[in-house]
């Protein structure tokens, strides 16, 4: 069946970060986000000269296969095109980004991703991320070592194996190829919303009925809600069927750093790369580091690092929930010896197998937790009460100590009826 897209995306630098450094396209049949990493080192010049370059691999195929060999050989280009870069600007050493992309072919759509952006497909009420983080966290996962809910808040998550910039020649990039079918919503997207938002939120938007751009400005939206503490970046692609009517006219657009121009700045002698873009200002002459994102080369010797800080947290967040507990039941326990000692200076008159009867305590109890017991059991039947009496006394009459309690049997035997 011949299948359409209809796509949109969007960028927001965020509520912390000071410039933007990822970068989206939405083509006509190529699709991409790319997150860049460096803080200083020029993150948004990164993910930048990659979104550019890649674009032009926007373009119609043969096949899958053709698709994938393209892809592959243009961002292997757009990395040489890092490390000249870098070696060209000592200022930009240690930039790099990740790539997340998928090109459409006929019914097919090839992927390409490197790094932890991520690809995510809506079908048939089930939302399955695609693609997988390429981290020393996530390999832990994979091996078993710790749980999915466990990486989502370890240290080290942000640590990448696999990236494009100042590193490898020919970094290894996943392709694969899957179909494609209408109904079917893609979405691709920076950390910035895959690590903020939780999957549920994530599934709701993917599965609803409302429009790519609709939906792409709500995952936007749900990521500054939650506190955006990192650039967030969203392309949807909805597959419908080529028949199907709508106003929707496909262009290539970028968002982020790579809508914007990479220059050359001559300044004192030195040929600056820079990103043209008047609200970077601040962020130009006042660079700081603030991107946690970290590279390290793919290692078992990482790894085993990793994994032994992992034990550490492990065992010492163990120790804090058993101390927890531990504090926990200890406020429960004084709270229940409190109320317990508190008690016993109360009194109350009361039934006991139709006599009057004197209690110490209170009516009250916790459970199986009993807060009274039979102090005096008197030999006044309740029979022999006059209804008003008897009715109080099933009740229970409150005593504020044992005099008082001393007062109201008193009397209650004043109107004790003589048969």
């Amino acid at each position: 069946m011949a299948i359409k897209t209809i796509s949109y995306a969007a960028s927001d630098i965020g509520r912390v970060r000071s410039s933007n450094q990822d970068s989206g396209y939405a083509g006509y049949n190529l699709f991409f986000v790319a997150d860049g990493m460096g803080g200083h080192a020029g993150g948004d010049i990164a993910s930048a000269l990659v979104a550019q370059r890649v674009a032009q691999a926007d373009a119609i195929y043969d096949s899958a296969e053709q698709a994938g060999a393209v892809l592959k050989e243009t961002i292997w280009q757009a990395n040489s095109i890092l490390r000249e870069s870098c070696q060209e600007h000592p200022e930009l050493s240690g930039m790099g980004t990740t790539f997340s992309g998928m090109a459409i072919v006929g019914d097919k759509a090839t992927i390409a991703h490197i790094g932890d952006s991520r690809i995510y497909r809506a079908r048939g009420g089930e939302v399955k991320q695609i693609t997988a983080d390429h981290t020393f966290v996530q390999r832990l996962v994979e091996t078993g070592r710790i749980t999915a809910e466990e990486a989502l808040v370890h240290p080290r998550r942000s640590v990448l194996m696999r990236v494009l910039g100042d590193m490898e020649e020919f970094p290894e990039i996943d392709i694969e190829t899957y179909d494609v079918l209408p109904g079917d919503r893609w979405m691709l997207c920076s950390d910035g919303l895959s690590g903020v938002v939780p999957e549920s939120v994530m599934d709701r938007l993917m599965l609803s009925k409302i429009d790519s751009d609709e939906a792409t400005e709500l995952l936007v939206g749900e990521a500054l809600e939650f506190g955006a503490p990192d650039n967030v970046t969203v392309v949807v692609v909805d597959i419908v069927n080529a028949k199907t009517q709508n106003d929707f006219n496909p262009s290539a657009r970028f968002v982020g750093s790579g809508a914007n121009d990479v220059v050359i700045d001559d300044r004192k002698g030195r040929r600056i790369l820079k990103i043209l873009n008047p609200l970077n200002l601040p962020d130009i002459i006042l660079r700081r580091t603030e991107d946690p994102t970290n590279y390290v080369p793919e290692s078992d010797e990482y790894l085993e690092k990793i994994l032994r800080e992992t034990r550490t947290t492990i065992r010492w967040r163990y120790v804090r929930q058993l101390a927890t507990v531990i504090l926990i039941a200890s406020g429960i326990a004084a709270g229940v010896i409190g109320v317990y000692n508190w008690s016993q200076d109360r009194y109350y008159v009361a039934d006991n197998g139709g006599y009057v009867t004197i209690y110490k305590g209170i009516k009250e109890s916790l459970g199986p937790l009993k807060f009274s017991s039979v102090f005096e059991k008197t030999n006044i039947l309740l029979s022999d009460l006059p209804d008003y009496q008897r009715y109080l006394v099933e009740r229970s009459i409150t005593a504020t100590d044992r005099k008082d309690a001393d007062r109201i049997l008193h009397e209650l035997t004043k109107t004790v009826v003589t048969k």
